[in-house]
């Protein structure tokens, strides 16, 4: 079997251990004589699943009693929209930070269905900083403050979480599971699955129970938080392959020591990364030192004409999904929990031979 090192942003990376389970699970899952895809949501077994999933999920991330755990379909986009339609009434209005791509989709988002005001917006900079938070031009009576703790395109984090008294949400999409995070900080986090969760197709929401009343009266049926809640997460017949999958990435995160011991191994992974493009005159990253991500590492070659040259060696090489966001050009080394700190000294091992052929 020949694997390679996996940088994408998403689908991204799975844990090898993690797809051998699934390739051993496929024909006869749990001595039903089905594959997991093939039994039904209702049944015992799966119901049992979908149970450890939670429990598991919990355990790792230390959720408070008072939150429910739901796993709805639509990725993060459609929370994007869930959020306004759960949290706010017909014109209320909802605070954004706007720190990449996703916080802006996001606010704009939420402008169909309440007053969507943006507190602060680093595009004057393309997003490579985060503005400080004495300047961001707050509501008096914000429903909620919404922030991308990170931005997967521009590489840009939060390393802290902002203030006040408004239920604050987050779509920690590309950081969740990475390192602990105090959940009771947040009315509701929401995150996609296809960063350090598992298969795209599921969706993770963590919100307050008192907040669950708050829905519109209105709201579509599977666009309402509480039909989640009061349905175990089967309101409908849910991604019943990604849920399994996500159980067994919980699984695999509990063995490797939980979200503790796997945000030191990430925070190694960063940090060379980060000073091995520091120390060289060829590779620059383009985002304030104080706000990059640990999870998702761009860097822009010193002459752009190298750029397809990097890309064909580095695929040649066994280092695939290296390309940049259109939207910010050169590299990007997406690091999820998967991707092994082996990986990333790959990495850096080619950079440092591509400099010095190239440079």
């Amino acid at each position: 079997m020949s694997r390679v090192y996996n940088f994408s942003a998403g689908p991204a990376a799975l844990p090898l251990e993690v797809l051998q389970q699934i390739q051993n699970d496929i024909p006869d899952w749990q001595s039903t004589g089905m594959s997991v895809m093939e039994v039904s949501h209702r049944s015992k077994e799966f119901v049992e699943l979908a149970a450890r999933a939670e429990a598991n999920l919990r355990q790792l991330l230390a959720v408070p009693d008072d939150y429910s755990v739901l796993f709805p379909q639509g990725g993060a986009t459609m929370q994007m929209a869930m959020t306004p339609l759960n949290l706010t009434a017909a014109g209320d209005t909802a605070d954004y930070v706007v720190t990449g791509s996703w916080g802006k989709k996001a606010a704009g988002e939420a402008a169909k269905f309440c007053q969507s005001n943006i507190v602060a917006d680093a595009s004057d900079k393309n997003f490579t900083y985060i503005p400080d938070e004495s300047s961001w031009n707050r509501s008096d009576n914000a429903a909620y403050l919404h922030y991308v703790p990170n931005e997967t395109i521009a590489g840009v984090e939060f390393h802290f979480v902002p203030g006040g008294d408004v239920p604050l949400v987050a779509d920690m999409s590309s950081t969740i599971l990475s390192r602990p995070v105090d959940v009771s900080r947040f009315a509701a986090i929401y995150a996609g699955a296809q960063k350090n969760i598992g298969p795209a197709g599921i969706t993770l929401v963590i919100v307050r129970n008192d907040l669950l009343e708050r829905a519109r009266a209105n709201n579509p049926h599977l666009m309402t938080w509480k039909s989640y809640a009061d349905s175990d997460s089967m309101t409908n017949t849910p991604p019943t392959f990604a849920w399994y999958v996500a159980d067994l990435v919980f699984q695999w995160l509990k063995d490797m020591g939980g979200v503790e011991a796997i945000g030191l191994i990430n925070a190694r992974k960063a940090s060379k990364l980060y000073a091995a493009i520091d120390a060289s005159d060829f590779y620059t990253n383009p985002v304030a030192k104080d706000c990059r991500s640990w999870m998702n590492v761009p860097f822009i070659l010193a002459d752009s004409a190298l750029d397809a040259t990097f890309l064909e060696q580095s695929k040649a090489a066994g280092l695939t999904n290296l390309k940049g966001h259109r939207s910010v050009g050169g590299m990007r080394a997406s690091i999820y929990n998967a991707v092994s700190e082996e990986a990333v000294n790959a990495l850096i091992t080619f950079m440092a031979e591509f400099e010095r052929t190239n440079a």
